[in-house]
């Protein structure tokens, strides 16, 4: 197993890892193809993104699995050694390749990644149900953030706060 960022004979197989991670999080739901090569070509892996999109890959080059990382700047801790921080947007295994070895390789790479790149940390979400990958995130030495709160805006209310006080 390989882990490195994707690259670009790595398309195809990151389409229909990202299209299994799509029906993942959306039970039953099984998303285009062409519309996911379109959001990974011209989005995730677009030139201004502020994502670094990291594959494992088998031994005949498939992704088996994934991580998008961001580095960012805290607005609270201003020490130098507390203000560069890693956040892990996601991390996924595809289902048939999943206690193999293959996320605590990609977790590998970020934590290294982070590390060669002066963060002080790595946070990420995970999804409450997701008993498995919190047993997993905590055998590798995390711990759960107990006084953060993960909230969601979204339509309509989203645009309903957007318009507020702007005359629209």
């Amino acid at each position: 197993m390989r882990v490195e960022p994707v690259s670009d004979t790595q398309h195809e197989s990151l389409i229909d890892l990202l299209r299994e991670l799509h029906t993942f999080y959306n039970e039953g739901s099984v998303a285009p193809r062409e519309v996911v090569r379109e959001h990974l070509l011209e989005n995730l892996l677009a030139v201004g993104s502020p994502h670094r999109l990291v594959v494992a890959s088998s031994n005949d080059g498939s992704v088996v699995g994934l991580a998008a990382i961001t580095l960012v700047y805290s607005l609270v801790d201003f020490a130098a050694e507390k203000r560069k921080q890693c956040q892990l947007k996601e991390l996924y295994v595809k289902a048939s390749e999943r206690s193999q070895g293959v996320g605590k390789a990609l977790m590998s790479w970020v934590a290294r990644y982070a590390f060669e790149n002066g963060c002080c940390r790595i946070d990420w979400p995970v999804k409450a149900s997701n008993a498995r990958g919190i047993s997993f995130y905590e055998a590798l030495g995390a711990e759960r953030v107990a006084e953060r709160l993960s909230y969601r805006l979204s339509e309509p209310n989203m645009s309903q706060l957007a318009h507020e006080g702007t005359g629209a």
